[in-house]
């Protein structure tokens, strides 16, 4: 399972800076690749030090982390909802995306001109808001047409989704984003098949100066506060300073460079882990002399959902698995250490996977 971020912003916010320097990260080896797939598109391996952990431990051959593909998503302007600019080609990208990454400027500099003419955080979220919630609002009345004719005719399925159609198109009206609408999983299911922009999770990414990044300003708490109301998470960077930890290969000198700037990870670091936290998203891990992997699954899969990002076989002809969890991996040093100890677990059908799970699957097909 792969997980992919739009990156959003309004011009001169930093957020072209942001994205050059995530695509320029230097691996800290030669087997944590960076790859750009197009001129907008980068991947970029996402940190975890229990790879670390296992790599020492086991030294397999080739240790493969799990990545997170970053989409600069570029034509953003007032109007995008009908087409200015390169509005469709935009809301067409964040359509393919699992998160928004919404770049807001919240540093002064005056020869760096802002679009409204002064540094205004919800401005810019403003304007981002409003260009989804209109195309958003098109996709609903569009769907209510169409609806509408079968609810007449007594079709009450038509009926209730209906109903549900209707909250979406007011909520949207109000200038509200579809994901802060608290309704029912059954009230959900009337826009499932519209794939609503307002509905995709959303990270805010306040660009301050490299001074404030410990401390952030009074831009920064505006927008923090906003954002509370929405349940939304608010990361401060440095695009600046991140261009110059993306230059920074070697990984004790990257860790002086931080501790000068009072920081224990980077902004990249911080916005992959927010990433994984918003889409409910854990890691569980293979390990032996040939390869040590890392998986991405959603939080609560049981293990032959887990099984099946391996290979569809793994789920289809799944009998059981072998459990370890990496403190005891540590503890015990390998795996017949921790058989010794009876630390290897054998879980059937029903076993929820859990973050850091070190997994051996038996299937037969």
């Amino acid at each position: 399972m792969s997980l992919k971020c739009g990156i959003v912003g309004l011009p001169n916010v930093g957020k072209s800076t942001l994205f050059n320097a995530i695509s320029n990260t230097k691996a800290e080896a030669a087997n944590y690749p960076f790859c750009t797939i197009e001129p907008n598109v980068g991947i970029v391996t996402v940190p975890d030090e229990r790879l670390t952990i296992l790599e020492t431990l086991v030294k397999p051959n080739r240790v493969v982390p799990t990545v997170i593909e970053f989409v600069d998503i570029a034509g953003l302007v007032k109007g995008a909802s009908k087409g200015e600019g390169l509005g469709n080609k935009f809301l067409a990208n964040i359509r393919e995306v699992d998160a928004i990454i919404h770049v807001i400027r919240c540093f002064e500099d005056d020869n760096i001109v802002h679009v409204a003419g002064s540094v205004d955080p919800l401005f810019d979220k403003e304007v981002i808001d409003t260009e989804l919630q209109i195309k958003d609002l098109e996709s609903v009345d569009k769907k209510i047409q169409k609806t509408e004719r079968a609810a007449k005719a007594g079709d009450a399925k038509a009926k209730a989704e209906l109903a549900s159609l209707l909250m979406y198109k007011a909520h949207l009206e109000a200038g509200n984003s579809a994901r802060s609408l608290n309704n029912t999983d059954d009230e959900k299911k009337a826009v499932a098949d519209l794939e609503l922009l307002t509905e995709k999770p959303v990270i805010y990414v306040a660009n301050v100066s490299e001074s404030e990044v410990n401390s952030g300003n009074k831009h920064v708490d505006a927008l923090s506060k906003v954002a509370q109301t929405e349940g939304a998470d608010v990361i401060i960077i440095s695009a600046a300073l991140e261009a110059q930890i993306a230059e920074i290969t070697d990984v004790e000198e990257r860790e002086m460079f931080l501790n000068e700037y009072g920081l224990k990870d980077s902004g990249l670091s911080k916005l992959i882990k927010t990433s994984y936290a918003i889409l409910k998203l854990i890691t569980y891990f293979t390990a032996g002399v040939q390869e040590v992997r890392a998986w991405t699954i959603r939080k609560g899969w049981k293990a032959p959902q887990a099984a099946s990002v391996i290979h569809t076989d793994f789920e289809r002809g799944f009998i059981k698995s072998e459990v370890i969890k990496i403190k005891d991996f540590q503890q015990f040093k390998t795996e017949l250490g921790c058989k010794e100890n009876g630390k290897i677990a054998i879980e059937g059908k029903e076993y929820v996977v859990e973050d850091g799970d070190i997994m051996h699957f038996r299937f037969n097909v």
